[in-house]
């Protein structure tokens, strides 16, 4: 028998190349760590680790969701224990939102979902990116709900997006691209950092199993990569930004000109 996910798992990307490698290697060497949620049939939790055992012959192991908030429970269990930029991450909870406000009201599990994400505020909590990139991934939400699932799980960035649902011919708000990527870069640049952070302390006191300390120690060197990479990025964005502003300054001011000569002109 083989199981379909849930939708909700369906939200985040999937695992490839050398990372979904090192999990395969890792269930065939020390077995499943971690069982596979189930919920009404389909997988909830651990669609990586499913697909990683089929493909190295280890018998999976399941669970029954035991119950409560499945939106906030796949949400808790997946968004922050990934590499996932802010965009993505607001991206996952908006679309969580859509999902459940499609469930019919009939629906036990539809009980809490709505009040527990039903403000920005509260998507904020769950996503922990700012007011701004949260209520872009919401409004991309809402615009194209397919789009926001491609910005969640990283075929498309949230600016892109941004970009494609407000087109420049009908502007429906106030838009400056280069100010999205910078706040998409400050975002993920905290993001990492706060994770490395996380890392760190939890091995200086003690809290990962041995085994596990190498590979934190290897996430963290990653961490510090993509962190410096992405301040070079920043840096980049930046200057663009000032050039950006310098040339928009240099139109306005030859349009002040040209209007003063045709007020001369005139008179």
């Amino acid at each position: 028998m083989t199981y379909e996910l849930h939708p909700l798992c369906t939200l985040f990307p999937r695992l490839t190349g050398n990372e979904f490698d090192l999990l395969k290697n890792d269930i065939l060497q020390n077995g499943l760590r971690e069982p596979i949620i189930l919920h009404e049939g389909m997988i909830l939790d651990g669609g990586n680790r499913y697909r990683a055992c089929l493909d190295v012959g280890v018998t999976p192991e399941f669970i029954h969701f035991e119950g409560g908030n499945i939106v906030n429970y796949v949400i808790s269990a997946n968004l922050h224990r990934r590499h996932l930029t802010p965009g993505q991450q607001a991206a996952i909870v908006a679309s969580a939102q859509n999902w459940t406000e499609a469930q019919p009201a009939s629906r036990p599990e539809k009980a809490g979902h709505v009040t527990g994400l039903s403000t920005v505020a509260d998507r904020m909590a769950q996503s922990g990116v700012s007011d701004k990139t949260q209520r872009r991934a919401d409004k991309v939400a809402k615009a194209d709900p397919e789009l926001a699932k491609k910005v969640g799980r990283g075929e498309v960035t949230l600016p892109k997006a941004l970009k494609q649902i407000s087109p420049e011919k009908e502007p429906q708000e106030k838009y400056d691209p280069k100010e999205t990527e910078l706040q998409e870069a400050h975002d993920t640049i905290n993001s990492l950092s706060e994770e490395n952070d996380t890392l760190r302390d939890a091995i200086a006191c003690g809290q990962l199993p041995s085994q596990e300390i190498m590979e934190a120690g290897q996430i963290i060197e990653w961490l510090r990569a993509q962190v410096k990479t992405l301040e070079l990025e920043l840096d980049a964005v930046k200057k663009s930004r000032n050039i950006y502003q310098r040339e928009n300054e240099e139109l306005k001011r030859q349009c002040y000109a040209q209007r003063n000569q045709l007020k001369k002109m005139k008179a």
